[in-house]
């Protein structure tokens, strides 16, 4: 079963990933890294975060818990939903109708002139939130049901929305491509919600609905007490669990976010330089990171709830060595061939030179916290299986708070350089603690392999002399510097 989960979370995240590439490619090719992609990647940054701390865990770790446990799961599942997109949709009017103090807020860095462009590409950008909150939560419950597919491959509609969008305004001015860029996202978050009804309808869950409706109402109608007690039980399990996972999950979109914030008071295109230096990081964090943390969750939360604490222990074991080998080979090569994946990818149309090179070093900077960032996600599953979502959030805190000192004392020497290897040694916190918090000796327990140990190290030398050789042999530096 987790073999086939990992395969198929990697297979569907490696497919949405290739198109959010060409996505990146068709972007850099037309807006460049300057002021226009700036402001689509500011206005488009919380959005993107809060998708990605709710798909990669955040609302899941607390929700699926509490699924399980509830006693009456249909009106358990339409209140939870109702609360939240009631509460997205009364913020995205707020953000509608105030957008220039909130593009403020996004990019405190940026004169009036170019907050006074950003605001309605901000505005269009913030409904997204909404439709990716129901696109989320619907995978919660498909993934109760092990149907991982359909979370794994629907980011990919997203991408080719967006794809479309540059396609269609190429030949347009680049403040016209940001708008139709906005448009894009928010048609592709449509066409995944639709992804998911489909989905949902095959297995029933819309009788689900229907009961949960059915139950609600009857709570509103005739003040059911024995329900309505039900269904409070229910709510404040999930919400003492859901707020401290909402941080617990979310340390490395925090602190990109606050990064992008931080890089608006920088050079102009560093917002850009980071954007495309994280986009290459999260590649691998999500290809091995997300899918094996998101195949071994619900496995792991049911083995703990059954008293099989061994098996679960097991479990962890095999997607440590797993996370371990797969992160281990990203790291080497990407450090290796920084300048070159840069390159190949990017430098075309407005991406120049200069920015290949600055973007190949942040890139390089942000995979030194690779390991600790995808190894972390494994051992907090544990702690969320047994509720302990307040202190995995604590932890958090914690390597957060260390990354913006990091961060405020780096940004001026090193630039946006400086502000990815912030990001980097707060990861190694978050990993120290987070090990603190599962247990020494039940971590020593999963590493104890000294064949295993002394086969990555070699593997890793070999990688590194093979990709070094093969690099100097073809001498492609200087083949790239004639190009």
């Amino acid at each position: 079963m987790f073999k086939k989960a990992f395969f198929t979370n990697s297979s569907g995240i490696l497919c949405s990933r290739i198109f959010g590439f060409i996505r990146d490619l068709s972007m850099a090719s037309t807006l460049g890294a300057g002021i226009y992609s700036d402001i689509f990647f500011i206005a488009f940054k919380l959005p993107n975060l809060f998708r990605r701390i709710f798909s990669e865990g955040a609302f899941t770790q607390s929700f699926l818990p509490s699924f399980i446990g509830a006693n009456r799961k249909g009106l358990f599942t339409v209140t939870v939903f109702l609360i939240f997109f009631s509460f997205l949709i009364i913020f995205s009017i707020c953000v509608w109708i105030f957008s220039g103090f909130f593009t403020k807020l996004l990019a405190y860095g940026f004169d009036d002139s170019i907050i006074a462009l950003a605001k309605p590409i901000v505005a269009i950008n913030f409904w997204y939130l909404c439709l990716i909150f129901c696109v989320n939560f619907f995978s919660s419950l498909l993934q109760y049901k092990n149907n991982f597919w359909v979370s794994a491959y629907n980011t990919t509609l997203l991408n080719i929305s967006m794809i479309l969008a540059l396609f269609i305004a190429r030949d347009k001015d680049s403040y016209t491509i940001v708008y139709f860029l906005s448009y894009g996202v928010l048609i592709g978050g449509i066409l995944q919600i639709l992804l998911h009804c489909y989905s949902l309808y095959k297995l029933r869950y819309f009788k689900l609905f229907i009961v949960g409706f059915k139950d609600l109402y009857r709570i509103l109608s005739d003040k059911n007490q024995f329900v309505l007690n039900t269904l409070k039980h229910s709510l404040g399990g999930f919400f003492r669990q859901f707020f401290p996972a909402l941080l617990g999950s979310s340390t490395a979109q925090i602190a990109s976010f606050i990064d992008t914030l931080l890089a608006s008071f920088l050079v102009s295109g560093s917002v850009s330089y980071l954007y495309y230096a994280n986009r290459i990081f999260q590649l691998p964090l999500a290809l091995f990171a997300i899918a094996t943390s998101t195949a071994l969750f619900p496995m792991i939360a049911k083995m703990i709830k059954n008293n099989n604490e061994e098996k679960a222990i097991a479990l962890l074991k095999k997607g440590f060595w797993l996370l371990l080998f797969s992160l281990g080979f990203c790291v080497i090569g990407g450090i290796v061939l920084k300048n070159e994946i840069i390159w190949l990818l990017f430098e075309r149309g407005k991406f120049i030179r200069s920015d290949t090179i600055i973007v190949a070093n942040v890139f390089m900077a942000y995979l030194i916290g690779l390991l600790p960032f995808g190894l972390a996600r494994i051992f907090s599953l544990w702690l969320y299986s047994f509720k302990r979502q307040t202190q995995a959030a604590k932890i958090s805190a914690i390597s957060l708070f260390c990354g913006v000192i990091f961060s405020l004392i780096l940004m001026k020497p090193f630039g946006a350089v400086g502000l990815a290897i912030a990001s980097s040694l707060g990861g190694f916190i978050l990993f120290i603690l987070t090990i603190r918090a599962f247990g020494f000796m039940r971590f020593i327990n999963i590493i104890n392999n000294k064949k295993l140990f002394i086969l990555f190290i070699i593997l890793l030398l070999l990688e590194f002399i093979i990709l070094y050789f093969l690099k100097h042999f073809f001498n492609l530096g200087d083949f790239y510097a004639h190009l």
